[in-house]
């Protein structure tokens, strides 16, 4: 029957990599299961091994995993002989806004029930009014400037140079 020889835990290497090791002849079929479920591969989540002999080695790869990915993986190994199974924990990411659960109200705007809204989705009133006056200063400057090279460019600029006329 299999024999699951080795099951680490996630290491980040070009992906994230569960690495695992598993013996068994004849060679055993591979699948894992993610918090009990059975874990389909898709373009986030694929499992990459080469057989040497009884042994498969490989890895349970992951392309830029996110908190949703967090959890237990179950490796599962069966062939004729039995079946053996092997868990590890999987933390990739925390989780954003721990304890707080968002919903949006009837008038649109985001509200947090029960707990106050984090600070960085709150505007601070008075440093963005400060902005927004340097913002508009410095416009009213430019235009300013503008105009003043325009009527010197006007008044001075026609002047022929060394008296002569055209």
């Amino acid at each position: 029957p299999p024999r699951i020889l080795t099951l680490e835990e996630p290491v980040l290497h070009m992906d994230h990599c569960i690495a695992f090791a598993v013996h068994g002849n004849p060679a055993p079929t591979l699948h894992w299961l993610h918090n009990g479920q059975v874990l389909r591969e898709t373009e986030i989540i694929r499992m990459e091994f080469y057989q040497q002999g009884e042994v498969s080695e490989g890895c349970l790869l992951f392309n830029k995993p996110t908190h949703y990915n967090n959890g237990n993986y179950t490796i599962v190994a069966t062939n004729q002989l039995g079946s053996a199974n092997q868990t590890i924990k999987g933390h990739f990411l925390e989780k954003p806004f721990p304890g707080r659960i968002f919903s949006l109200s009837h008038q649109g705007s985001l509200q947090s029930e029960g707990l106050t809204t984090p600070k960085f989705l709150c505007a601070d009133s008075k440093a963005f009014s400060f902005q927004v006056s340097i913002a508009v200063g410095l416009a009213a400057f430019a235009c300013v400037l503008l105009v003043v090279l325009f009527i010197m460019i006007n008044k001075y600029g026609r002047r022929s140079k060394f008296g002569m006329k055209g």
